[in-house]
């Protein structure tokens, strides 16, 4: 059976990089397609009608036609476009996480359409002033559980005993919680105190509305970010761009 030679899309913009001397290549997120690569044509010129419906960020509806090699952008409406994302540096670095995130884990042409909206919530709620610290670790975990990369937060990964409230370890390379016997001699496993452990947990189990009056301490706090960031690195066998930005933001706060 023949593909239609055009389709439409709901789809957030992740990230654009300039070709040739008019045209854009877009790196896109739709909930039918997952993601894909598209050229939006003319949209560097100043009388172009698609310009300001294919920004950063922007949840637009395409219409696009199938083309030889990359396929072509030839409608652009604007859905949503997060102005809260693009008048504060902090929301602006935190909304690139998120799109570089997606970007990385999802392969292309790959329906999620939970990934989707997950994505969508987070740039609603960050350019909404939510603490976007919180967001971003709500974020990281439903996506990794989105996409088959949820960490093991209740059972040692070693034997699938169940873990104790005490301090653990977790390893990265085996994706979970290793209890205090199995984490001493291992020598990939860092140590969890049991804050972090109960604020993971939190994070991964209860809805984003719960998730939002949670109180935690900066040593906490750094523990489970540096936690899911050193997963996802290993992961990804590469650090993301966006990390270093957040960072120097937040030293120079």
């Amino acid at each position: 059976m023949t593909r239609e030679r055009v389709y439409r899309v709901d789809a957030v913009i992740l990230k654009r990089s300039d070709m040739g001397e008019a045209d854009r290549l877009l790196t896109i997120y739709t909930p039918t397609h997952g993601k894909l690569r598209v050229i939006a044509k003319g949209v560097r010129k100043i009388q172009s009608r698609k310009s300001g419906h294919v920004e950063l960020f922007t949840h637009a509806n395409l219409l696009i036609a199938r083309g030889r090699n990359l396929d072509i952008v030839t409608q652009a409406e604007s859905v949503e476009v997060f102005l809260g994302l693009r008048d504060n540096l902090e929301r602006t670095a935190y909304a690139f996480y998120c799109a570089e995130l997606v970007d990385q884990f999802a392969e292309e042409s790959v329906e999620n359409s939970a990934v989707f909206d997950l994505l969508l919530d987070a740039f609603r709620r960050i350019g909404g002033n939510a603490n976007p610290w919180l967001t971003a670790r709500y974020f990281e975990l439903h996506l990794l559980s989105y996409l088959g990369y949820q960490p093991q937060l209740h059972y040692c990964v070693h034997d699938n005993a169940s873990i104790e409230p005490v301090d653990n370890y977790f390893d990265d390379q085996r994706g979970g919680v290793l209890c205090p016997r199995h984490g001493e001699i291992d020598p990939d496993a860092r140590p969890l105190s049991l804050n972090a452990l109960k604020a993971l947990r939190y994070l991964q189990t209860h809805p984003y509305e719960d998730v939002l009056y949670l109180q935690l301490s900066a040593g906490t706090r750094a523990e489970v970010e540096g936690t899911l960031l050193r997963y996802i690195t290993a992961i990804l066998e590469r650090r993301l761009k966006s990390t270093e930005f957040l960072h120097m933001l937040e030293r120079a706060a």
